[in-house]
């Protein structure tokens, strides 16, 4: 998956750094480029390949939104397309192991940031700095969440999806500092500790979620749902997610 993921970074750049790209508009009438499409089709070939028996859900593939299956492989192949557009760097390749409803294994590659975020053999999740080479894993640091201050608590929200019941929540909180972030960044700055609280009041699919979420069990923080607290699964119908909230353990989370 660490591998996959780097091969489809390098593909996006190639089209990042041209001159210019087409974007079309999907069904939903959400944005797709061809790096979405290169990257998605890069992915599918070597995810079928290293897991000949295994369901693949994909973003850009529409037919496998229709299957099931109680362990999965789910990808985003170009997580924050709007940020490509915009040719602001905050996009990331996504590619997560779910097991009876929870991803229990992720690889989050922010190519134009030259971050790399995923969990380990054992779980735990880690952050790989340095050249980032194909076959050879480089310099690996240990990731943790942070211990929240309730006092000053720094928030994470996202760029592009920012709305009134976001910063209503949000203002139930005794916060130090906001930062904003696009596509999984912002659970790899919960994973991190670099923010302690990220809640989503708006529209998600699972593989917007998946590697994100598993990088940040990874570190020690929640998933949950908005409504109820209780942890965000998998595999639901159509792969739509509700409103949900990631934080640190520590943070007392507000009602809705």
């Amino acid at each position: 998956m660490r591998r996959t993921a780097l091969m489809a970074g390098a593909k996006i750049m190639e089209i990042y750094e041209a001159d210019d790209f087409d974007v079309r508009a999907k069904s939903d009438d959400s944005p797709v480029t061809a790096a979405d499409e290169a990257a998605d089709a890069l992915i599918s070939a070597e995810l079928a390949a290293a897991f000949p028996d295994v369901l693949i859900v994909t973003e850009e593939q529409a037919d496998s939104h229709a299957e099931s299956a109680r362990n999965f492989l789910i990808v985003d192949p170009l997580d924050g397309t709007k940020e490509f557009i915009k040719r602001r760097g905050e996009f990331t390749v996504n590619i997560a192991w779910v097991e009876d409803g929870q991803p229990v294994r992720g690889v989050v590659y922010a190519p134009a940031k030259g971050r790399l975020f995923y969990t380990r053999a054992d779980g735990s999740s880690v952050e790989e700095t340095g050249d980032l080479v194909l076959d050879t894993v480089g310099t690996v640091a240990p990731i943790g969440v942070s211990a929240p201050d309730n006092g000053a608590l720094m928030v994470v929200a996202s760029k592009s999806h920012r709305d009134q019941a976001t910063d209503d929540y949000i203002a139930k909180y005794a916060v130090k500092d906001m930062t904003s972030a696009g596509s999984s960044l912002k659970f790899c700055l919960i994973a991190t500790g670099e923010a302690d609280l990220y809640p989503r009041l708006g529209r998600t699919m699972e593989w917007d979620t998946a590697a994100g979420h598993a990088v940040v069990t990874g570190a020690g923080g929640q998933v949950v749902r908005f409504d109820d607290h209780t942890p965000l699964d998998y595999g639901k119908p159509g792969y739509e997610n509700p409103f949900f909230i990631v934080h640190a353990p520590g943070v007392e989370l507000k009602a809705g």
